[in-house]
């Protein structure tokens, strides 16, 4: 029995779908009208011409897809989000909120106009929806993740009026290098956008977000979702971070609405056994969160106490939360249990070895289960050495592989079944025999930090220089994971250390230096890595640590004659990574060896401009400690206080103006400052360049004054403030309109009425 009438005819909204699904491709045609719309100036506008042409995709989905693309200007790579004509506008919205910065929503930079998208941080580990499905996550990392998204989204529900998502799934949920949790997509579902329930649950659904939606949502009830909606669907997401498995696996869409409206969840059993004791509180957690009352699901800021004294718990130090598990073993090679019924295979499942070495025979080593792993592969995964040398002696083929490729002893090596891999080795194992994806069982012991496994693998002739499918080493990622100790070993057995993997050309300094990791950087130094090795992108180690803001690591660099002046491809040299980024230490040490604060890329940028474009007020400050120049003009004459200007960014405009930048320098288009101010509607800073004597009535090359731009945009404070200060109303641009004109034009009547008076 459904608890409350069903709202929907499962059926035939499952039929509905082929239809809506193919409705959404269409969504061009009217995109250009969310052009009309003054709110829009608040944002930056990003031209086509801004990116580099070698856009990659990443994602495509019914609704859009995701570019990987580089702004020429930044030199950072960002997320193109494209989109469907009828989420364009909320995607508006999502910019709104995207500007606030906070740790846990991604970062929004603004919005293009060709294609019509948002422009925003890029995640270079991608979606959780990946990530469960390819990584193996340790415990405290499941529980961190949980924590951080409850903070993302407490903080959306703590506005003024709550910000709903309504669209939470592990695609929507993404990762940053370390792993760390950003939430994105908010606000693009919006409930006043739909004309009736069934309309919601439709987009809903071909949006692939079925298993989140909420019971209620299904009923009759006429209420709109509220911030409970958000609740539920975090909790599934719990289920799935938890098990690391998809919710309602192999459910139809209509079973799926049945069984939630029906107060039935995914199983709790589920859960790994291995799990930790402070587990049994998160399953709470989350459990209440999906309650089938949605009053008695608790809310946000309830919920992250309680995960964060769970993170706390299990916290991860700092120096492994630097690395990641840059692969994850299929649950059937890491579990015995099995679908099979076999009698034999059972005794190996309840652990009863004595039967399982009694009742085993020769017939039995030829046995295949789930994806094709072998009676010797479950039973080594048993731990049982005695069960293993049993089937070995029996003849079982001790390199036979599952058919992702992987051996029994890999599977050994990830149990850390030491006599094991002795006992296969001496069984012949081959050490080097790999998986599809060319990892092999030295891989996967250095990957985990097992000094004992590798030690072992090495002893029986594993290769210390063998790369996986990427061009990963042993060696690359030890110094990605912090292995300082592994790296030791793995030098004993190497001739080279700078062995370049295939996507990037990045050596291990390269790696260790991108995560932070001085100690082994100084190893690798010592052993004779090169200081001044260019990977693909010919960025050197210290352009890369520079970058990533490691500061011991660049001083290590510094002093191991690192060559403070070479450029990468952009002609970006280390200073100009430490400035874009604001790490203002960094820039300081450079430039204290002598590096000139001017040096230049080739499109003319130098640090001043960068640190000003990204809103580094301290890190200007420094730079013209040094004498940087705060007047230098870099592409299309833009200044360090034009690019402040454009981009919003009121500190660094109060910072140049202070240190003596000139208001009144013109760009090749004869934009000044304040025409770039008032053309964002920046009153903070339109009100500082007036006060440091900005000319009001400076005219572009379209003989445009700020005034005329203010109206167009109907700012009304900044007329106010420009009318105050003498702008003259009278001045035409070059198609003969006065500001007045143009007030007329907009039906501006405010502003009609202070131009007129």
């Amino acid at each position: 029995m459904l608890k409350g009438r069903v709202f929907l005819s499962f059926l035939s909204l499952e039929n509905k779908m082929t239809a809506a699904n193919s409705s959404v491709q269409d969504s061009n045609s009217s995109v250009q009208d969310s052009f009309s719309d003054g709110s829009l100036e608040r944002f930056t506008h990003f031209r086509k011409d801004e990116f580099e042409n070698d856009w990659e995709k990443v994602v495509e989905r019914k609704f859009g897809r995701v570019y990987k693309v580089k702004l020429k200007v930044w030199r950072e790579t960002c997320a193109l989000k494209t989109t469907a004509n009828e989420d364009y506008r909320n995607m508006i919205e999502m910019s709104k909120i995207g500007r606030m910065k906070f740790n846990y929503l991604i970062s929004i930079y603004g919005i293009s106009k060709d294609p019509p998208a948002l422009v925003m941080e890029y995640m270079k580990k991608g979606s959780l929806d990946n990530l469960l499905s390819n990584h193996f996550l340790m415990w405290p990392k499941k529980f961190q993740m949980i924590h951080e998204m409850t903070m993302g989204m407490n903080f959306l529900h703590s506005m003024k009026p709550p910000i709903l998502h309504l669209n939470l799934k592990p695609a929507n949920i993404l990762l940053d290098d370390h792993l760390h949790v950003k939430i994105s997509d908010f606000a693009l579902v919006q409930w006043e956008e739909f004309s009736s329930k069934t309309e919601f649950i439709e987009h809903l659904t071909a949006r692939g977000n079925i298993n989140y939606v909420p019971p209620e949502t299904f009923t009759q009830n006429p209420e709109p979702p509220g911030t409970k909606y958000d609740v539920y669907s975090i909790s599934i997401i719990m289920w799935e971070i938890l098990t690391q498995l998809r919710a309602y696996q192999g459910l139809s869409m209509t079973e799926i609405l049945i069984k939630v409206s029906s107060g039935k969840r995914p199983g709790v059993e589920k859960i790994p056994e291995d799990k930790p004791p402070e587990c049994e509180d998160m399953i709470g957690v989350m459990q209440q969160c999906w309650h089938q009352d949605c009053s008695q699901r608790p809310p946000f800021c309830e919920i992250v106490r309680l995960t964060e004294v769970l993170s706390e718990v299990l916290k991860i130090p700092d120096t492994v939360s630097r690395g990641e598990i840059r692969k994850r073993l299929p649950e059937q090679v890491w579990n015995v249990s099995d679908s099979s019924n076999d009698s034999i295979h059972s005794l190996l499942v309840r652990k009863d070895f004595e039967s399982f070495k009694s009742v085993l025979r020769k017939e039995h080593v030829s046995m295949l289960f789930q994806d094709n792993n072998t009676l010797l592969h479950h039973t080594v995964a048993s731990g049982d050495k005695e069960s293993v040398q049993r089937i070995l002696d029996l003849g079982a083929p001790v390199n036979c592989q599952s058919v992702k490729g992987y051996t029994p002893l890999i599977v050994a090596v990830l149990h850390k079944f030491y006599d094991i891999c002795s006992l296969l080795t001496e069984h012949g194992a081959d050490v080097n025999l790999s998986d599809d994806d060319q990892w092999t069982a030295l891989h996967f012991a250095v990957q985990t930090g097992d000094d004992r496994a590798v030690r072992l693998l090495l002893e029986n002739k594993a290769r210390a220089d063998a790369k996986e499918k990427d061009g990963w080493t042993p060696l690359h990622l030890a110094a990605q994971n912090g292995h300082d100790y592994i790296v030791r070993i793995l030098l004993l057995h190497l001739d080279a250390v700078d062995e370049q993997e295939h996507q990037s050309g990045r050596t291990p300094l390269h790696v260790a230096c991108i995560y932070g990791h001085v100690d082994i950087a100084k190893i690798l130094l010592k052993n004779g890595a090169d200081v001044n090795k260019q990977d693909n992108l010919q960025s050197t180690s210290l352009h890369l640590a520079a970058d990533e803001g490691h500061f011991r690591v660049v001083r290590l660099l510094v002093n191991s004659e690192a060559d403070l002046k070479t450029v990468d491809e952009q002609s970006y040299s280390p200073l100009h990574f430490a400035a874009l980024k604001g790490h203002t230490g960094i820039c300081r040490l450079l430039l204290n060896k002598g590096l000139d604060p001017d040096v230049r890329t080739y499109q003319n940028w130098t640090a001043m401009h960068l640190a000003a474009l990204k809103g580094h007020p301290e890190t200007i400050l420094m730079l013209e400690e040094h004498h940087g120049s705060v007047n230098v003009q870099g592409k299309d004459g833009w200044t360090p206080l034009h690019l402040a200007c454009h981009h919003g960014q009121e500190k660094v405009v109060t910072v140049l103006l202070t240190a003596g930048a000139d208001p009144n320098l013109a760009e090749d288009n004869g934009w000044t400052p304040l025409h770039l101010a008032c053309n964002i509607s920046c009153f903070p800073s339109v009100l500082q360049l007036i006060s440091h004597q900005a000319n009001v009535n400076a005219q572009n090359n379209s003989q445009a004054t700020p005034l005329h731009l203010a109206v167009q945009l109907s700012n009304i404070p900044i007329i106010k403030a420009l009318l105050m200060n003498n702008a003259q109303r009278g001045i035409k641009d070059s198609k003969g309109y006065t500001a007045l004109t143009l007030a007329q034009r907009c039906n501006n009547t405010e502003a009609v009425e202070l131009l007129d008076s």
